[in-house]
């Protein structure tokens, strides 16, 4: 007798399997794309609250109620280094105090640190 095993996978359960990992990647890349989004966001806001404190110190030390990028940022400054994590542009920052807080944008994200 000569008996022949039929191991495997037949086509149609290989394309089912794929088709059910596709639907799974369908539904987790949004999901991954709104998490990562929400972290930029979160590292941006906690950047511009570094400048914000940095500059309140900046203008207690120095007797001036505006400060500049070049102001708090390189060796020997408030901030030693800053890291960009979207993209955005702190180099053009000017920052402003009024009698009670420091409001700074960028990326369409406002911080306002109030002190």
């Amino acid at each position: 007798m000569n008996h022949k095993s039929k191991k495997g996978f037949t086509l149609v359960e290989i394309m089912i399997v794929v088709v059910i990992i596709g639907l799974l990647a369908a539904m987790a890349i949004p999901a991954f794309q709104k998490v990562r989004q929400t972290s930029q966001e979160k590292a941006i806001t906690n950047n511009l609250r570094q400048f914000a404190s940095a500059a309140q110190q900046y203008m207690l030390d120095n007797g001036v109620t505006q400060a500049t990028y070049t102001d708090l940022v390189g060796t020997g400054k408030h901030i030693q280094t800053i890291s960009p994590v979207a993209g955005e542009v702190y180099t053009t920052l000017t920052i402003g105090q009024s009698a009670s807080s420091v409001v700074i944008t960028a990326n369409d994200i406002t911080v306002t640190y109030t002190f």
